[in-house]
């Protein structure tokens, strides 16, 4: 009979079957199998009471009845001759084909004798062994009533029939920083499989997340303690049914943070003076100002203006009654934060408790640029460019009362040799000297050297963890960088006996931890670099323990420089380019689950990331090519613009905006060229300020890529710093002007800023 020609399918189709619905994932797809399967039993139990005596029907002939019926159906059809792109899918437009072939009358119900009429017309009878087609009516007629719905054969072929409303398959959510959030999926049908979420096409249901661990008995995804890293997109669908998916679009708040500068200063009278007050927060905060408690009204007197707004409160020609508590108060949806600055109009011959906390403030040696090079160390005040201290080589430690640069036999002069410094808290300067093998502490208060560390060869590279008071030492071992070790020091803001850690990893290229900012004070955790794997190893900052190996082996990275942004938790990987003519694509990993997620579009270059996290700008050294993308409160990155600039970048900083508040201008040095680079960031527009005289020759800085290095002055600083071969110039960044030349400073690159928060 014709009908037998079609075992050999049958038994491809039951494979079909067990590939679509037997590749399970987890224990409780597995349970939701078992339970249908239950269903089913139970149904048959029910029907095994009603048989006519005789009947031999059991559950492997009637599976066997459904397994054939689809292959009857795919055979009349032609169906699998096709290229299959879903399984599920198939099987459904397989179904719902049978019960239009059964339905004779098309009436939408399948009853006895339309069964009966196909069994006899087909020739069925021996195919199906024990089982005829009426059988379908009894085991599967859930409702009893002598009749068989397209919904009811669904079910008896397993098939899960899915909805998602329109209007639901976005969903936005927004919750506040510290609060759990549940993202609930809307996808509802019968015998509906579990649920699959996904972040940035990661499945999550099967990942040991910290924060993300309880996915509910309704499929819910719960976030415990929902942060800024969480912001972004999430899908969920059920399994085996991909091409149905609920996305979730999940937006963070974050109630304002703010400092004030200064805290407390004093004025003559007749000058000018200002307050300055900045605010982050999400969405971005409104500031507003009281003196003494009461609103300030800017347009009753000629004598107060808001800038940036309102980020800066200018008071043109102070007066005595002028004297007060002037406070800040920044509010957004969430929250609101506020912050005090004192002003004291004093006669500059009274002797006043507001001009001895003036002094307590530490201005005498602080808001400086701390400048090392072949001459010492050099304090310079930017606002007069005056040299407040100049530290010559000769001079001795505190504690050892060895020389600060010890004498080189044979050297003409004596002379100096710096790599990197790091400023601790304001209270001491930790600084390498690579050819001694040590760093030396000095102390900003007294400015004065206070000791020596001795530390592994060739130290080139520190950092400043704030979160954990740690100074971590980079050393090459040699100039090959063939022995590099990686030193971290603990309770660096002590001052005295640290305990140095050292780090258990070997061929340590290189290493990155996030900086902090005002929403965004304490980081857990940071990456090493391998120079010989392509991977990075996640640290946990606290313990200083290896946690786990991120891998790029599929992209063929190995990892030169990283940045990072609290918004939606992403890390940039800029990939070395050894010998491809175009450089590789930025690698982007999700925190959340430290999955690489992939290339950032076709953007290469070294990544930066603003102060506030949102704008990564990537600098391709080699053409002078700038892209800037903005990263969202709903976690997208989007290109904003492209920028072609004939500066070959060495170094990169941002400078806060004083006309327009939460913006920043980009400043940029090239390792080649004079010129200065500056673009105001939220709108592409760049100028150039020219002739700033030639940079230290790169042969001549062999301790990083930065041989011209643009140093900022902080939050509320508006000067910036860039060294040249023999003197150092200041940039005016209110103005966005050259404001002076340091002479004399030879090779000084390496710089920290002292001053506020």
């Amino acid at each position: 009979m014709k009908s037998r020609s079609f075992w050999s399918r049958l038994v491809l189709l039951e494979v079909f079957l067990s590939v679509t619905w037997g590749w399970m994932e987890s224990d409780r797809i597995r349970r939701f199998y078992a339970d249908a399967g239950r269903l089913q039993q139970k149904e048959s139990r029910s029907f095994e009471g009603t048989r006519r005596k005789g009947d031999t029907c059991t559950m492997a002939d009637y599976s066997r009845l459904k397994s054939m019926l689809l292959d009857l159906q795919a055979h009349h059809h032609s169906q699998l001759s096709s290229p299959v792109e879903n399984r599920t899918s198939q099987k459904r437009l397989l179904v719902e084909d049978i019960f239009k072939y059964l339905d004779i009358n098309s009436d939408g119900h399948l009853s006895s004798s339309e069964l009966a009429q196909l069994m006899e017309k087909e020739a069925l009878e021996d195919d199906f062994l024990d089982c005829t087609l009426e059988d379908l009516l009894r085991f599967d007629d859930y409702n009893n009533d002598g009749y068989l719905t397209l919904q009811e054969l669904y079910t008896a072929f397993q098939v899960v029939q899915l909805t998602l409303p329109e209007e639901q398959k976005i969903s936005i959510t927004t919750v506040t920083v510290g609060m759990s959030a549940v993202l609930t999926c809307a996808i509802h049908g019968t015998l509906k499989p579990p649920v699959i979420w996904k972040r940035n096409g990661i499945i999550l249901n099967f990942l040991d997340l910290e924060d993300i661990n309880d996915f509910g008995e309704d499929d819910s995804l719960y976030i415990t303690k929902v942060t800024t890293i969480h912001m972004g997109n999430y899908t969920c669908h059920a399994y085996g049914y991909e091409e149905l998916y609920q996305t979730h679009i999940l937006q963070v708040n974050v109630p304002p943070v703010i400092r004030v500068y200064p805290e407390t200063q004093a004025q003559e009278p007749g000058v000018s003076a200002s307050l300055k007050c900045h605010a982050e927060g999400i969405p971005n905060p409104r500031i507003t100002w009281l003196k003494n408690g009461i609103d300030i009204m800017p347009k009753l007197s000629k004598q107060l203006t808001l800038l940036a707004n309102g980020s800066e409160l200018h008071i043109s020609s102070v007066r005595y009654e002028d004297t007060g508590a002037y406070t800040c108060i920044a509010k957004n949806e969430v929250g609101v934060d506020e912050d005090i600055s004192s002003l004291f109009i004093e006669d500059s011959a009274r002797k006043t408790l507001a001009n001895i906390l003036w002094r307590e403030e530490g201005l005498s040696v602080g808001n400086m640029f701390y400048v090392f090079s072949n001459d010492g160390i050099t304090v310079i005040q930017p606002n007069e460019c005056e040299i407040q201290r100049h530290i010559k080589p000769s001079e001795r430690i505190f504690t050892s009362y060895e020389e600060i640069c010890p004498k080189v036999e044979g050297g003409p002069v004596q002379s100096c040799l710096w790599a990197s410094a790091v400023n601790v808290r304001d209270k001491y300067i930790y600084v390498t000297q690579p050819k001694q093998n040590r760093l030396m502490i000095m102390d900003i208060q007294t400015q004065k050297v206070m000791q020596s560390m001795d530390v592994d060869p060739l130290p080139a590279k520190l950092h400043y963890d704030k979160s954990h008071d740690q100074v971590w030492v980079l050393s090459w071992g040699n100039m090959q960088k063939s022995h590099p070790t990686l030193q971290v020091i603990s309770e660096a803001s002590a001052g005295e006996n640290q305990h140095i850690i050292r780090m258990p990893f070997e061929d340590v290229d290189d290493f990155f931890i996030p900086p902090t900012n005002l929403i965004i004070n304490h980081i857990r955790f940071g990456f090493i670099f391998n120079k010989l794997k392509s991977a990075v190893h996640k640290i946990d900052l606290e313990t200083v323990t290896h946690i786990k190996t991120i891998s790029f082996k599929n992209y063929s990275c190995k990892p030169q420089s990283m940045a990072y942004t609290h918004l939606g938790g992403y890390f940039f990987v800029q990939c070395k380019n050894n010998t491809s003519i175009l450089a590789s694509p930025q690698l982007i990993i999700d925190s959340v689950t430290d999955s690489v997620i992939g290339p950032n579009s076709d953007i290469s270059g070294t990544p930066y990331i603003s102060p506030d996290g949102r704008y990564l700008v990537s600098a391709a050294e080699d053409s002078g090519r700038l892209k800037v993308q903005a990263i969202t409160i709903q976690g997208e990155i989007k290109l904003i613009y492209d920028l072609q600039t004939n500066v070959h970048v060495s170094d990169l900083t941002f400078q806060p905006s004083f006309t327009e508040g939460n913006q920043y201008y980009i400043y940029a040095t090239s390792h080649l060229q004079t010129d200065v680079l500056f673009v105001e960031l939220s709108t592409g527009k760049m100028n150039v300020l020219k002739n700033l005289k030639d940079p230290i020759v790169s042969k001549d800085w062999p301790w990083s890529s930065y041989n011209r290095i643009m140093k900022d002055s902080g939050l509320f600083g508006q000067y910036l710093i860039t060294p040249a071969k023999n003197s150092l110039f200041v940039i005016n960044g209110r103005q966005n002007t050259l404001h002076c030349e340091v002479s004399g400073i030879r090779r000084g690159n390496t710089v920290v800023w002292v001053g506020e928060v």
